[in-house]
């Protein structure tokens, strides 16, 4: 995985020698033959005709990706949820019926809940963990299951396989949300999945420096996405394309020292006065542990933690950590913190996010790639200090 990651889907678009793939800024591409124009256009012949449809770069893009994942096709987007809004806008129509998890990312959760229905879309949203009861409703019918595992941001883990059985019994297509994982951590093609998405923003690019999003899966399927993001425009520009490619090539690095220095971490704040609880898969006490280990090779960068005192004890503790970015992202190589009420469910009122499962207190914590030693040395100064000041 670490050589994909430097190597995949480089070689073809290399020009003059050049070792790095170029950033492609053409919007078209000119052809003196016109019968061989036509056949580019329609697709019968390899090439490029118009920035909106395909880019070299972004396509070297995409190639990483596939390989990555193990897909026989991939196609980007301008953002995450771009990704996520065209994959469900390609496959559901009035009359479908969705069904999915609770805890899905605060944007996707919008989808659910606010544009769907708005089409005439039945959206089933379920508890997550609480397989049997997912089950008996995909079994009641659906044209899509959608999953998120592991959650944002409370790290819920989904029994994939199990899922997947029950989906295609029933006829449908199943989509999972594979951005908190990484293709490092968790493969879920192989575990049957017919679609998975990622918000290339996050771990793909690592850098913070770059939006973009990407689904791969069987060719007929994201040929059908790719024509509804072609018509529809949310494509990904070519510079951002280049930087994901660049922050690509250090993935399998970037993501094995994050869940080493989660691990970690997680186990430090299991010993704080001041933390509530703990929410990450690596632990042995999280729900989803056992089946974390069974579909995942690592138990990823993130989780999230509660603590005493709620939104005050936030207010007071997050200014205090010198090794952190206070921001609305995640999978940087720099550690990220942040409450979900401003980041990942700011869209959601404090109702909809306690309805979650969410409590105004919670910490998404982003593992960096710093030394483990001064992220914990950060976060116990920072305690130390908010005790002082904080009654709880």
């Amino acid at each position: 995985m670490g050589t994909a990651s430097v190597w995949a889907g480089e070689k073809e678009y290399l020009a003059h020698g050049a070792t790095q793939v170029p950033v492609v800024h053409s919007v078209a591409y000119g052809y003196d033959d016109m019968d061989e124009w036509y056949e580019v256009a329609v697709g019968n012949k390899k090439g490029h005709i118009y920035g909106r449809n395909t880019n070299p770069t972004v396509q070297a893009f995409e190639d990483k990706v596939k390989a990555l994942e193990g897909a026989e096709a991939a196609t980007s987007f301008s953002t995450g949820m771009a990704a996520i809004s065209n994959t469900l806008a390609t496959f559901l129509f009035p009359g479908d019926r969705i069904v999915s998890i609770k805890d899905t990312y605060g944007g996707t959760n919008k989808i659910f809940t606010e544009f769907l229905p708005r089409l005439n879309i039945d959206v089933m949203l379920c508890e997550t963990g609480n397989h049997d009861f997912i089950e008996e409703e995909v079994e009641k019918g659906c044209r899509i299951l959608y999953l998120e595992t592991p959650t944002n941001p409370t790290v819920k883990i989904t029994d994939i396989e199990r899922m997947v059985k029950t989906a295609h019994r029933v006829g449908a297509l199943v989509v999972v949300d594979n951005t908190f994982a990484t293709p490092i951590n968790q493969n879920p093609l192989a575990l049957g999945v017919d679609l998975v998405i990622h918000s290339a923003t996050k771990f793909l690019g690592g850098h913070a420096d770059a939006l973009g999003g990407v689904v791969c899966g069987n060719s007929n399927l994201v040929e059908k996405i790719y024509h509804y993001r072609e018509i529809n425009g949310a494509t990904m520009d070519p510079m951002s394309a280049y930087l994901l490619l660049r922050g690509m090539k250090t993935l399998k690095l970037r993501v094995e020292k994050q869940c080493d220095n989660a691990m970690k971490v997680a186990t430090f704040l299991q010993s704080q006065a001041l933390v509530d609880d703990v929410f990450y898969p690596g632990l042995e006490n999280h729900p989803g542990h056992t089946i974390a280990k069974q579909q995942m090779k690592g138990f990823g960068g993130m989780f999230s933690f509660s603590v005493k005192g709620g939104v005050e004890t936030v207010k007071h503790l997050l200014p205090k950590l010198k090794y952190a970015n206070r921001a609305a992202n995640l999978g940087a190589v720099e550690t990220t913190v942040g409450p979900s009420r401003t980041t990942s469910h700011v869209e959601c009122t404090p109702e909809e996010r306690a309805a979650m499962g969410i409590p105004e207190g919670l910490i998404r914590y982003s593992a960096g790639i710093e030394d483990v030693e001064d992220l914990i040395a950060d976060l116990e100064q920072a305690f130390q200090a908010v005790v002082k000041e904080v009654k709880v």
